[in-house]
C-alpha cells in the first residue's frame, strides 16, 4: 500500500532521513518508534506532502507521491493527525469536522461520517457545539482524530496520539486506534510510549538518527532485549 524506498529528508544542511526504507500494507498497524528527534515525525510530514524528499521513492497504491500537494494527497486516501492535535481553536467541534470533510460533496456520506464519529467518540457529540480551544487535551485529541477520519481515508498518519494525556486517557485512545484499524483503515503510529505502540501493532520499526536500525514483528521487538533496555525501561 505504502513505501518508502531509500527516502532522503534535509531540513536546510540536517540530514534528517538518510535512506530510510520501509512498507505499510493494507490492514495494518505499524508503528515507528524512537527517541526525539529520531526522524519519526519527520517521515509522517514526508508522506503527507508537508516535507519532500530530495532523493528516493515515496509510492501509495503504486503512484508516486514525491512532488504530490498535500492537499491531493488528502484526496488519494492518507490522513494525517499533527502532533499537538492542531484543532482550529476558535471554531467548534461541529465545525473542526466539517472542514474534515472539506474535499468530500457527498452530503449524506458526511452525515453518516460525522455519526460514525460519534460512535467512535461520544464526548466529540456532548461537546458538538463547543469551541475546540475550550476542549481539554484528550478531547482536543479525539477531535483531531475525528476530524482526520472524516476524509475516509484508506490510512492514518497518527503522530504521538498520547502526548500529555493521562494513563486512562491513554489507553481509551489506543483502543479506538484498534477499533478504528478493525473498520478497516491502514494505520502508520508514531508513538514515544514505546509499550503501547507495540501492544496494538502488527509491525514496528526502529529509528535512531534518521535511519532504521531493527524491524519486524512487534512482538518479536517488544520481546528484544535491545528494544527494551532502549524503549521500553528495562
Amino acid at each position: 500500500m505504502l513505501v518508502l524506498e531509500d527516502v532522503n529528508v534535509y531540513y536546510g544542511a540536517i540530514h534528517a532521513l538518510k535512506g530510510i526504507s520501509f512498507e505499510v500494507n493494507q490492514g495494518e498497524i505499524v508503528t515507528l518508534i524512537g527517541s526525539n528527534g529520531a526522524g519519526k515525525s519527520t517521515s509522517l510530514k514526508t508522506i503527507s506532502g508537508l516535507l519532500r524528499p530530495k532523493t528516493g521513492k515515496l509510492t501509495f497504491n503504486g503512484e508516486n507521491l514525491a512532488t504530490v500537494a498535500p492537499q491531493s494527497i488528502v484526496a488519494k486516501g492518507i490522513s494525517h493527525v499533527p502532533e499537538g492535535r492542531r484543532v482550529f481553536a476558535n471554531m467548534t467541534v461541529i465545525e473542526n469536522l466539517e472542514l474534515g470533510a472539506y474535499l468530500r460533496k457527498d452530503k449524506a456520506g458526511i452525515k453518516e461520517a460525522i455519526k460514525h464519529v460519534y460512535s467512535l467518540f461520544p464526548r466529540l457529540e456532548e461537546r458538538k457545539s463547543q469551541i475546540s480551544g475550550t476542549l481539554s487535551g484528550g478531547e482536543q485529541q479525539m477531535l483531531a482524530m475525528g476530524r482526520a477520519l472524516m476524509s475516509k481515508p484508506q490510512l492514518l498518519l497518527l503522530d504521538e496520539p498520547s502526548m500529555g494525556l493521562a494513563p486512562i486517557l491513554v489507553k481509551q485512545i489506543f483502543s479506538i486506534i484498534k477499533e478504528i484499524n478493525a473498520s478497516g483503515t491502514t494505520i502508520l503510529l508514531v508513538e514515544q510510549n514505546a509499550h503501547m505502540a507495540l501492544s496494538i501493532a502488527n509491525r514496528a520499526y526502529v529509528l535512531e538518527t534518521g535511519k532504521i536500525v531493527l524491524s519486524g514483528d512487534s512482538k518479536q521487538l517488544a520481546a528484544s532485549e535491545e528494544v527494551r533496555k532502549a524503549y521500553l525501561g528495562g
